[in-house]
C-alpha cells in the first residue's frame, strides 16, 4: 500500500517546527528517523495531514555524557549511540539494548528518541528509559518541560503529550556504583520484534551481597514497567544467589497478552528464563565492578 496524501514541512528551527505543529493541530506528526512512522503510513494505520520533518533543526544530534547520566538528542541515530563508548561506560544498557534494535540499515536511520516517542511496548528503548528511571525533554510553545517515564507512557503507541510538542532529548540515568547490567531477547528471526526481551540491573552492597535487583521487559506489557525482584535474593552473596528464584518471582509479576506471535503462557515462561540468565550475567559484572 501507499500512504494517504499528506503535506510536508521541513522547518529549519525548533520555533518554526512548533509553529507548524500549532497551525496544523492534531493532524500533524513529527518525523525524525521515520523507521517506526513510515511503515504505519504505508499500511495506512496512520494518516496525518502533515509531516513535520525536524532533520534540519540544529542542536538535536548530540549525545551528552556526564556523571549523572546520558542525554540523547532527538536526531541521534541508533548506530551513533551504539558506537558511543563514553555513553556505554556511564550506562551500559544503552549499547546492549541498542544492539538488539532491528537491523543495521534501520539503526543507521532510526532515532533512539523517536523510538521512545513512538511508545511501542515492543521497542527496546522504551524499556531502557524505564529501567534507568529516565525522562524526556519536550519543547512546547510555552517552553521546555521534563516528563518522567512513568508519566510519559499511557498505552500502546500512546503518550501523555498533547498539542504542539517536540521531544528534543531523552535522559538515561547513570549506572549506580557496584552495579551490573544485562539485556537479552528472543525473536523469531534476528532483528524481528522481540517475542520477549529482558533488561536487568543488579546492585551489590559493600560486602558483595545483593542489595537491589530490577528488571524491565519488552513485548510483555502494554506500557513499560519496572519490576523489583530484590526480595527473591536480597542479602545473598553474589556468588551464591539463586537467580532462578528471581525468575520465578518475575513470572508472577507480569501480565502478558497472547497474540499471533506467542501465547501469554509462553511469554511468561520466557520472562522467567531470560530473567535468570540476564541476572547471572549482570551479577558477574557487578562483582567485577565491586572488586
Amino acid at each position: 500500500m501507499k500512504p494517504a496524501p499528506f503535506r510536508y514541512a521541513d522547518p529549519g528551527t525548533l520555533d518554526e517546527a512548533l509553529a507548524v505543529l500549532s497551525a496544523e493541530g492534531a493532524g500533524a506528526k513529527v518525523l525524525a528517523g521515520g523507521q517506526s512512522l513510515l511503515p504505519l503510513l504505508s499500511m495506512r494505520l496512520a494518516a496525518p495531514a502533515t509531516l513535520v520533518d525536524i532533520n534540519r533543526v540544529p542542536g538535536l544530534d548530540s549525545v551528552e555524557v556526564t556523571g549523572d547520566g546520558v542525554t540523547v538528542g532527538a536526531l541521534v541515530r541508533h548506530n551513533a549511540l551504539l558506537r558511543d563508548g563514553a555513553a556505554a561506560r556511564v550506562q551500559p544498557l544503552l549499547a546492549r539494548a541498542t544492539a538488539n534494535v532491528a537491523h543495521p540499515a534501520i539503526r543507521n536511520r532510526g532515532t533512539t528518541v523517536g523510538s521512545i516517542a513512538h511508545a511501542d511496548p515492543s521497542g527496546e528503548m522504551t524499556s531502557v528509559l524505564a529501567l534507568t528511571d529516565g525522562s524526556v525533554t519536550v519543547a512546547t510553545p510555552d517552553g521546555a518541560e521534563t516528563v518522567g517515564w512513568r508519566d510519559l507512557f499511557v498505552g500502546p503507541l500512546e503518550t501523555s503529550l498533547h498539542g504542539p510538542a517536540v521531544v528534543t532529548s531523552a535522559h538515561f540515568s547513570a549506572l549506580p556504583p557496584r552495579s551490573g547490567t544485562a539485556f537479552a531477547e528472543v525473536a523469531r528471526r534476528k532483528g524481528d520484534y522481540a517475542v520477549c526481551g529482558a533488561g536487568v540491573v543488579v546492585t551489590l552492597d559493600e560486602d558483595r551481597r545483593v542489595a537491589a535487583v530490577r528488571a524491565s521487559y519488552v513485548s510483555v506489557g502494554l506500557t513499560p514497567e519496572v519490576h523489583d525482584l530484590t526480595d527473591a535474593v536480597v542479602g545473598k552473596p553474589v556468588d551464591g544467589a539463586d537467580w532462578s528464584a528471581a525468575g520465578a518471582l518475575a513470572r508472577t509479576l507480569v501480565d502478558p497478552d497472547s497474540d499471533l506471535h506467542a501465547s501469554a503462557d509462553y511469554r511468561r515462561l520466557l520472562v522467567g528464563v531470560l530473567t535468570e540468565r540476564t541476572l547471572a550475567s549482570a551479577a558477574a559484572e557487578a562483582a567485577g565492578r565491586a572488586a
